[in-house]
């Protein structure tokens, strides 16, 4: 996925294949929406934003790593959900046992997504106050990408969590889907603070 463009990707993504999917698209959601703070901290350098340097730096560092374990995880989404396919394909005595385990491992990508949605949420609530008014804009499209990411995330996680019958995975996974709402309600509350900043 990192070294398609994103043509190729578009293509494979619209084409009548199992994976990639709605897991890798959650996945690059959050990738934009870190890449996107990443540009806005970036242009919250130099002189003008002096007394805000080790923030900035420290935005900058965190959102590169963000991005870059997004792109990996969308690449482990599209693996999982091909080793879910290979499973339901196995003779019936193997059948049931890989299966399960199969669902176990396809919604730990989504799972991870949540998480990684979450962190571009909690930079762009850092970054809003501090950021270069002239990209501000893109602070709430990174957020608007965060819940796109979270949301879509949470969907491939509850198709996973009916064929999991490890009791403390379904838990963990159960509180990962609780979080969300959570996630997209301070999505929204950024996306209206920067519109309220650029209104006439």
């Amino acid at each position: 996925m990192r070294d398609q463009t994103i043509s190729e990707y578009l293509s494979q993504l619209a084409d009548r294949v199992p994976a990639p999917g709605g897991g890798a698209a959650a996945a690059l959601h959050a990738a934009q929406g870190a890449a996107l703070l990443g540009m806005v901290a970036r242009y919250t350098t130099g002189e003008k934003y002096a007394e805000h340097r080790d923030a900035v730096e420290r935005i900058i560092a965190r959102t590169d790593t963000v991005r870059s374990a997004a792109l990996r995880v969308g690449e482990e989404d599209a693996a999982a959900f091909t080793a879910v396919i290979d499973a339901y394909r196995l003779p019936k005595g193997e059948r049931a046992e890989a299966v399960a385990h199969a669902l176990a491992g396809a919604a730990r990508p989504p799972a991870e997504v949540v998480g990684l949605a979450r962190a571009v949420v909690e930079l762009a609530t850092e970054l809003l106050p501090i950021g270069n008014p002239n990209v501000v804009t893109d602070i709430a499209a990174a957020t608007e990408a965060a819940r796109a990411a979270a949301t879509t995330a949470r969907i491939n996680v509850e198709i996973n969590l009916g064929g999991i019958k490890d009791e403390a995975l379904r838990a963990e996974l159960t509180a990962v889907v609780a979080a969300v709402d959570d996630i997209a309600d301070r999505a929204a509350r950024l996306t209206d603070a920067v519109r309220l900043e650029i209104a006439p």
